[in-house]
């Protein structure tokens, strides 16, 4: 999964009526049993998810617009929760971001049904672009907003480039998670690289 900017948030799926989540949670469970038995994305229709949701076709279109915005948020739904950052350091935000990229890269590892929905997303430029501008983005969003902190916190230096900071943070997971899929995902990854890459871009105390 990149971490790459993507298109603004306003592309995003407007939602519908307010949740009632014991009938969000049957269609979207219904999407997510259609992908695991290898239904195709083209044929993902409305009425095909309805019939295995056990809902009419009305009550998903009052929540959702069209089948792409309903898939993207079945995907979201199975992937870990964004995390709660402890705010108490730079260090520490940064340490919780990346522990979070570390559990959807053993998400996508170990959830073939995961995998395969992320597989057809990456075939649908409309839809792989939304789910950037709704998922992606804003990850990437936050962890620049922890890194602009730290240089007004002092625990940055100022002349460091954020945005290259932060493919520099969470380019090391992505590789593990995407490229080198037999590469290790262990606990204590995130420490280690935001710590390697924190040694030398600390202020240098005179």
């Amino acid at each position: 999964m990149s971490l790459a900017d993507s298109r603004p948030q306003q592309d995003c799926p407007v939602r519908g009526r307010p949740r009632s989540e014991a009938v969000e949670r049957a269609i979207i469970d219904g999407v997510m049993k259609l992908i695991e038995d290898g239904v195709p994305l083209a044929d993902l229709s409305i009425e095909r998810i309805a019939r295995t949701a056990g809902v009419g076709k009305a009550t998903i279109y009052r929540r959702w617009s069209n089948k792409d915005d309903l898939f993207i948020d079945a995907v979201r739904s199975a992937e870990p929760g964004d995390p709660e950052l402890p705010g108490t350091s730079m260090r520490d935000d940064l340490v919780v971001l990346l522990e979070s990229l570390r559990q959807r890269g053993l998400a996508s590892r170990t959830s073939a049904i995961l995998h395969n929905a992320h597989v057809q997303m990456k075939s649908n430029p409309k839809i792989w672009s939304a789910y950037h501008a709704c998922v992606v983005a804003p990850r990437r969003r936050l962890g620049l907003d922890v890194l602009r902190r730290g240089q007004k916190n002092g625990e940055l230096r100022q002349d460091v480039d954020v945005e290259l900071m932060n493919d520099i943070l969470v380019g090391p997971m992505l590789v593990r998670s995407v490229l080198r899929p037999d590469a290790g995902l262990e606990e204590g990854l995130a420490e280690r690289i935001v710590d390697t890459v924190l040694e030398g871009l600390r202020p240098v105390s005179r």
